[in-house]
């Protein structure tokens, strides 16, 4: 992997991290077409999502403090027996629901092997149909009807909605923060909330499975490491994160949502198409333009 390679990369993964239209699904399609695939990419793209928590946190830090802060203070008055559910403060409640949806992970943990692999295989057809799927859900939530929920109003039954839409989103194709944004506004979060919820929950959640893409890359001896390429691939998927999370927050709120529906819906007709006609031709389109 060369070192425009790498920005590239880290460019890709900080805009599709956060704008609704898959960032595994883009990096997929990226390294399908340019032959940086397999398990060498699955560790450098752990490197590029840990790049977009770091975005994450610096856009969210004062939210974070104060959940970091309230969460050692939910852990005392459970043990003192001061907690009581029905007087939680709005940071306290959040930091339970979040915690819900992430449970919601769990039940998706059995098909991870299945989409690593969708991930790293050289089939897009599976990209395309997800790409379609996440028009689908952004041209749906975008005419739903405004909420008013902020953090103290979510449900258990809303943070179920949300982490059950998060576990689909594994699937490369189908997009995180789209998907969890999305859920929030058919739930009828606040749509400021909805965003802010999305990407804090996407924390734990990307963080976990850069841990495990790691781990998986150490058991299977693909270390294949260059420290220049992984330094270019972080921060320029943290830079360039910054900046996208500044545009979704400006999207929402303005109503302009759909503009990434009909993207993801032209790009999934475009991939499946070509998926397709990999199939018939029996390779990569690429290389059967270069015969």
């Amino acid at each position: 992997m060369s070192f425009l390679e790498a920005l590239m990369q880290g460019i890709i993964q900080g805009l599709t991290e956060f704008l609704p239209v898959s960032s595994s699904g883009h990096l997929s399609l990226y390294q399908h077409f340019t032959g940086n695939s397999g398990e060498g990419a699955l560790l450098f793209s752990a490197i590029l999502h840990l790049g977009t928590l770091a975005a994450v946190f610096i856009a969210f830090r004062k939210t974070i403090c104060e959940l970091i802060l309230e969460f050692f203070s939910l852990i005392k008055d459970i043990f003192t027996g001061k907690f009581k559910w029905k007087t939680m403060n709005p940071q306290r409640r959040a930091i339970i629901m979040l915690v819900i949806s992430l449970l919601m992970l769990i039940p998706f943990y059995i098909f991870k092997d299945y989409f690593e692999k969708v991930s790293e295989d050289s089939d897009i057809v599976i990209e395309g149909i997800c790409f379609l799927y996440t028009s689908v859900i952004l041209f749906i939530s975008d005419r739903c009807v405004k909420g008013n929920k902020k953090f103290g109003d979510i449900s258990v039954k809303n943070a179920v909605t949300v982490g059950t839409f998060q576990g689909i989103a594994l699937l490369p194709g189908v997009s995180r923060s789209g998907s969890t944004i999305s859920s929030g506004l058919f739930c009828g979060f606040e749509r400021g909330t909805a965003v802010e919820y999305s990407f804090i929950l996407g924390i734990p959640a990307i963080l976990g499975g850069c841990l495990l893409q790691v781990k998986d890359a150490v058991e299977q001896k693909a270390m294949d490491i260059n420290i220049l390429n992984f330094a270019v691939g972080f921060i320029s998927a943290a830079v360039v994160g910054i900046c996208a999370i500044k545009m979704v927050n400006w999207l929402v709120k303005s109503d302009k949502f759909k503009v990434f529906a009909i993207y993801t819906f032209i790009l999934g007709i475009i991939v499946t198409g070509i998926g397709i006609f990999e199939h018939s031709v029996g390779m990569n389109i690429v290389d059967y333009f270069r015969k």
